[in-house]
């Protein structure tokens, strides 16, 4: 049997993870100080606004990765496999490019699909053995 050795995710890790980036959001904006003032380029302003992205892009990863509940590429679930432990592609459900439209912080976001095509190269289930 095939282990994977790349990056693994459960649908439990994954919803523990969409429970907790909202409490370090709210950890992160009641303990920030940011120095400086309003008169010059704050290089601490910049960095705390890429914390902030990187929590709105980790949740955002959490909920497309929960939401695609299948093995592809690089994103293997666990409760996806094969019978081999193979990662178990649902092309059926998933052939579509996927991009999240922002509702602002704490609402959901809207999920906007693009079908994928496959004229010549179609998508097979990978087998090592």
């Amino acid at each position: 049997m095939w282990e994977f050795c790349g990056m693994a995710r459960t649908d439990s890790g994954l919803r523990k993870a969409l429970g907790r980036i909202p409490q370090i959001r709210e950890e992160f904006w009641r303990r920030i100080k940011v120095p400086g003032t309003g008169e010059e380029f704050n290089q601490s302003l910049e960095k705390a606004n890429r914390v902030v992205d990187y929590l709105e892009l980790a949740e955002l990863m959490c909920l497309d990765a929960l939401h695609r509940a299948e093995s592809c590429g690089g994103h293997f679930r666990e409760e996806s496999q094969t019978p081999e432990g193979e990662a178990a592609r649902r092309d059926e459900e998933f052939a579509y490019a996927a991009a999240w439209e922002f509702t602002g912080t704490g609402e959901a976001p809207v999920l906007h699909r693009e079908d994928l095509v496959f004229e010549y190269v179609h998508p097979t289930q990978r087998s090592y053995a």
